[in-house]
């Protein structure tokens, strides 16, 4: 089973994701860098692989994102040259077991095995006019379960480049 609850499940939209908890203890407001989730090996999935929900999880939450795929080592790139070493973009189904803390997720919570299918193919980056004006949707049984854009995300694409090549 797969939660159909489209607005907390796509990590992007961390801020409306978290609405109003923001500002309440232990958060206090939202984050002013970017937020992380570890994907370890362990989680790499097709994009037709199976999705093995475990017996001791009752529901996977399903979130599209976009995933940048570098062409190179990027080491503490301006916002203004980031796109320079990205190879392309791909789409990742990325699963999780439903969770209230988004700022320090427990590992347990998003990295199950096989839970981030990615692919099925890298479109190059000169294809792509905007990575910060992409829709992305998930179907659940056929039917929309969830929908959003890159442009809603709270930082751009190349921002967020630069933010997390400075301290890795």
């Amino acid at each position: 089973r797969l939660s159909r609850r489209a607005g907390r499940a796509w990590p992007g939209l961390l801020a409306d994701a978290l609405g109003a908890a923001a500002s309440q203890p232990p958060y206090q407001a939202p984050p002013r860098a970017p937020v992380l989730y570890i994907k370890p090996r362990n989680t790499l999935n097709g994009p037709d692989g199976a999705v093995v929900l475990p017996a001791d999880v009752p529901e996977f939450e399903a979130g599209a994102t976009l995933a940048v795929v570098f062409a190179r080592s990027a080491c503490r790139v301006s916002a203004r040259d980031a796109l320079e070493g990205v190879a392309g973009y791909t789409i990742v189904n990325d699963f999780s077991v439903p969770h209230a803390e988004y700022y320090r997720p427990a590992v347990r919570f998003t990295a199950r095995d096989g839970s981030c299918c990615i692919g099925p193919r890298v479109v190059a980056r000169l294809r792509i006019a905007d990575p910060d004006a992409l829709d992305l949707r998930v179907y659940v049984d056929g039917q929309l379960a969830q929908q959003g854009s890159t442009r809603d995300l709270i930082r751009p694409v190349r921002q967020l480049i630069a933010e997390v090549t400075d301290f890795m």
